[in-house]
């Protein structure tokens, strides 16, 4: 038997709509924020991964050579094609712009709890700004997203890679290797980063300096301890953000994200139910477009791992109601087998949601299985009520059963839309 590859999935029908509801949900928060929805290919040239990630990342790339002699990758990540995207077509665009996206991404790596090889990123940014406003509009929307899907425990923490760049400086870091000590910095992997720091000539009080400086967590009280640019934009982003309602943010100049790319503030969102690998969304402020052949554009973003999210919520016990049908249409004998199948293409016309018996079930056969695919309604077509043109609706929750007239029918099993215009 011919399985899917290792570290893919098929998503079954009651999977598929969890997966769709909670994608609607954060489509529907990135457009309250005014965020408009784009798309990119699904592999692109394996050069712009390389650039924005260094050579190594060819070792973690689906990458191949097409007919035409031209070397592409499968996408590993959706930051790098968003930014082409906008240095190929949106550079001349009004500033800033606010774009959302959301597809499959693809990493060979070991697959484990949470990761796999073919994986879901959404992922939103703002381009052409450099404001601590627009720092806090991309952390409000993360958390509002977040909120939205129903994740009850989490954290969200704030640093700035701006003040741990200027110590590495400092201390006489050669540019060359920062990228390398700031990714064994953001893995909290002191033992590895010691060596490479003495290697360059930093003393121990620097080194000491310096990781204490990763280890400066709390609230808004650590402020005093940052200082400078660094300090006084951290703090106007957090003054916008409880000035929108998002309150209880940690700053943590832990928080490096380990890519060369970015330039100031930083943040990340975690979830206690996943564990050691527990962070589900991550972003900052950055420079990527100079790269790609475009001019100098500050722009702030983030992405959030939609199969980790979806796993944490899953581990945290979040309910999800499945919908099912509203109306399920079964006829009690074959003399009434075509009208049925009338009804149930009125129903659909009318934006209502059937199915119809196509087995010839028995009646109770046929209940069950409207019971089994959650139809609402069961729409129960007889000679003799059809003499009157009516039909029974029987209600799946309740078993209560009424006449009612056909025309009559689409708006009692239609669902009723709440103030908000949601439905069931």
């Amino acid at each position: 038997m011919i399985q899917c590859p290792r570290g893919t999935r098929d998503f079954l029908p009651d999977e598929m709509e969890r997966r769709r509801f909670y994608e609607s949900a954060l489509r529907e928060v990135a457009r309250t924020f005014g965020f408009r929805e784009t798309e990119t290919p699904m592999f692109e040239e394996a050069e712009l991964f390389v650039l924005r990630s260094g050579p190594n990342i060819l070792n973690e790339l689906y990458a191949f050579e097409d007919k035409g002699g031209r070397s592409l990758a499968l996408r590993p990540e959706m930051t790098a094609p968003a930014v082409r995207m906008f240095v190929n077509g949106m550079s001349n665009d009004p500033k800033p712009i606010k774009i959302f996206y959301f597809g499959q991404c693809f990493r060979y790596e070991r697959p484990q709890s949470g990761r796999y090889r073919e994986f879901f990123q959404f992922g939103a940014e703002i381009i052409g700004s450099a404001t601590p406003e627009t720092d806090a509009e991309v952390i409000a929307a993360a958390a509002a997203m977040i909120k939205a899907l129903g994740l009850k425990e989490y954290k969200l923490r704030i640093g700035h890679i701006g003040i741990l760049r200027q110590r590495l400086a400092d201390a006489g870091v050669p540019a060359e290797r920062t990228a390398e000590v700031l990714q064994k910095l953001d893995k909290k992997l002191y033992d590895e980063a010691r060596p490479i720091l003495e290697s360059v000539g930093v003393g121990d009080a620097d080194i000491e300096g310096i990781i204490d400086v990763t280890e400066t967590v709390g609230g808004p009280e650590v402020l005093s301890k940052i200082g400078g640019e660094a300090g006084a934009h951290i703090k106007n982003v957090l003054d916008v953000l409880a000035a929108m309602g998002v309150e209880g943010i940690e700053i943590d100049l832990g928080v490096v994200r380990g890519l060369d790319y970015y330039t100031g503030m930083v943040f990340e969102a975690e979830a206690p139910a996943l564990g050691a690998e527990k962070q589900i969304c991550g972003g900052g402020s950055y420079t990527l477009s100079e790269l790609f052949g475009g001019e100098k554009v500050f722009t702030t973003g983030f992405a959030i791992g939609f199969d980790r999210i979806l796993l944490a919520m899953e581990r945290e016990g979040v309910p999800f109601a499945r919908r099912g049908i509203d109306a399920y249409v079964l006829y009690a004998s074959e003399d009434v087998r075509m009208k049925a199948f009338e009804i149930a293409g009125g129903l659909r016309s009318e934006g209502v949601s059937a199915d119809v018996d196509m087995m010839g079930r028995k009646m109770a056969k046929s209940l069950r299985h409207a019971s089994s695919i959650r139809a609402r309604y069961a729409v129960i077509v007889g000679s003799k009520e059809l003499e009157n043109e009516s039909v029974t609706l029987r209600d799946m929750s309740t078993g209560e059963q009424n006449l009612i007239n056909i025309c009559d029918l689409a708006s009692a099993v239609k669902p009723k839309s709440d103030a908000c215009g949601h439905r069931p």
